[in-house]
């Protein structure tokens, strides 16, 4: 009912001759845009707040030591569904929080590249750097949610598997030596 009464308002408008929207975006008036755009910037700047302690942490933490790949794989790990992150989209909220000043730029740097390093290995040693406290049976648990496979192929993790992995990563210096 609201859609067709505002169909028909602005239909009549229109036989009226006049126009709906902004009058200064349609003359192209430079102050009218800039309002525009700065009034867009700060909507989408409040929706990444409220999603900062999602992403954030992670990528300070991680990068430019981890690809991004592995970056976005950790971060959407414990969302749901509905709230998981695209590469474009992390890309876009890390490069607007770079230009806002709340991130360092080297977060943007390239990652190196790691000699021979198995994906498997990055991925633990990356769920480990993020969260220190995990149990090697809470890693088993989050690679099955993200269905990685067990280097034999399987689906079902065992935390010795873990171990295998994390003591690889501790060998290639991904992760602290234990104390």
């Amino acid at each position: 009912m609201i859609r067709e009464w505002t169909k028909v308002g602005l239909a009549s408008a229109r036989a009226q001759g006049r126009v709906g929207g902004n009058p200064g975006l349609r003359a192209k008036d430079p102050a009218a845009i800039r309002a525009v755009s700065l009034a867009r910037l700060d909507a989408y700047m409040e929706r990444l707040n409220a999603s900062a302690g999602d992403w954030v942490p992670h990528v300070r933490r991680l990068r430019p030591d981890t690809p991004w790949e592995d970056v976005l794989r950790i971060i959407n790990a414990p969302l749901p569904v509905e709230r998981r992150w695209t590469m474009t989209k992390l890309m876009r909220a890390v490069r607007a929080y770079v230009k806002e000043g709340f991130l360092e730029s080297s977060v943007l740097d390239r990652a190196p590249k790691k000699a021979h390093a198995d994906p498997l290995v990055n991925l633990v040693a990356g769920m480990k750097n993020a969260n220190p406290d995990l149990t090697l049976r809470d890693i088993c648990q989050r690679l099955e949610q993200l269905h990685e496979r067990t280097p034999r192929g399987r689906t079902k993790w065992q935390p010795s598997s873990v171990k295998m992995l994390l003591d690889r990563a501790r060998g290639l210096g991904l992760l602290e030596p234990r104390a």
